[in-house]
This record gives C-alpha cells, structure tokens and sequence, in this order.
C-alpha cells in the first residue's frame, strides 16, 4: 500500500484535470463558449480524465447514454446516504487511509477503483486492493449504485467522545469531492488543517446531509 500526492499543476495518473477552483463568473461552456453563470454543471471528459465546465444545452446532450460515443458524461447531480452504514476501526485500518475521510471511485479506462483523501497537497491517491474494497465497502447498499467516473463514495469516520469511531457514507457527485479537496487545500494550516479547515469541513458535510437521501431502489443514477 502506497500514497503519492497529486501533482500541482495536475492530478495522480488516471485523474488529471479534476482538481481545479471554482470556476469564474465570467467562464464559458468547454463545449460550446455559450457564458456560463456561477452555479453549473459538468462533463467528465473520459479520454482525459478530467472535468469540463458546460452549460445546460451541453450538459443535457450527454445525459444519454452513449451520447458522443462515450467520450463525454454528465456528471449526476444525486445524493444518497446510507442511515444503516457501519465502519469499525479494523475495517478502517484496513484501507490505509492516513485521515479520517476518503472517496472513492471508478476509474473505467483502468477498469479499477480508485481511493484518494484530501491533503494540503490536494488531492492524495491511495493504492486500493481490489479485495479490501470487496470485503470493507463493496458491499455496501450505495457501492453497487455507484455510476464510473462521474460519482464517489465519500466516507468520514472520526472518533466521538466516547472513543467509539463513528462513520458516515454517501454517495456523491464526483465534482463535489474535488470542490472539497479544494477547500481543504485552500484553508488548511499547520499539521492538523487548522480551524477554518475544521469549520469548513463541517459546513460541507452538513450540505451533503442535508442533500442525501436513502436509495428508494429507483435510482437511475440522475
């Protein structure tokens, strides 16, 4: 088991592209240059690895599908939660994850799962056994909803007053993990990230809760 930080400019082989700051008002769709307001969504460029900015004509065309012959995929805007999800310490352990928060994805070119966390470096990848993954998370009720390429698993375990480690699991869409690595890498300070990372950190698992919902077993992962 290994970890590697991501590249500044750029991302660890297989994700080059995706961490990138919010977008300025005055971007334009990557497609097609049609001006793009500040709230929009995202392709994931197959072939490159990387997330596009498009507006809603664009985005709507790769919704299919297929659509582009694969080489374009909207990126889902769903959240779901796991209320039932438990992660025990050994468990955790047995990933590798140095902190106590990782996503989790997968990769279809390499036809494998990939597992990073954030750092002040950004974006860190961790090397995933294909077993553990199996054993720890694979078969839990959102792992096998997870779309390729376009959505993660996000998991948090920290360890409560109690001493007892407590997890949370959703699943995410995958610019939402890099809009975090962002944050983090934008605030942290000093070994442990600092309070503002903290307090960040904290605003943005309170959206992400107040956003998921339990699967209803319709998803068509849209």
């Amino acid at each position: 088991m290994s970890t590697r930080p991501a590249r500044v400019p750029g991302t660890p082989p297989g994700l080059r592209g995706f961490t990138r700051r919010p977008p300025r008002a005055e971007e334009r769709c990557e497609l097609c240059a049609e001006p793009l307001a500040g709230e929009h969504r995202h392709l994931v460029d197959i072939g490159k690895r990387s997330l596009m900015c498009a507006c809603a004509g664009c985005y709507l065309l790769f919704t299919r599908p297929g659509a582009g012959a694969g080489r374009f995929r909207a990126v889902p805007d769903r959240y779901l939660s796991d209320p039932d999800f438990t992660l025990d310490e050994e468990s955790w352990n047995r990933l590798q994850i140095p902190v106590g928060l990782a996503f989790f994805f997968r990769n279809s070119e390499l036809d494998r799962l990939a597992a990073f966390y954030p750092s002040p470096a950004g974006a860190t990848e961790s090397e995933l056994d294909p077993d553990t993954w199996r054993e720890v998370l694979g078969s839990g009720r959102l792992a096998a909803l997870l779309q390729p390429d376009t959505e993660a698993l996000l998991v948090r375990r920290e360890r409560g007053a109690d001493g007892i480690g407590a997890g949370e699991c959703y699943l995410v869409p995958v610019d939402a993990c890099y809009e975090l690595v962002g944050r983090m890498r934008l605030h942290w300070q000093g070994f442990d990230g600092g309070a503002e990372a903290r307090a960040d950190l904290m605003d943005f698992f309170t959206r992400v809760r107040a956003k998921a919902r339990p699967p209803t077993g319709r998803e068509d992962g849209r």
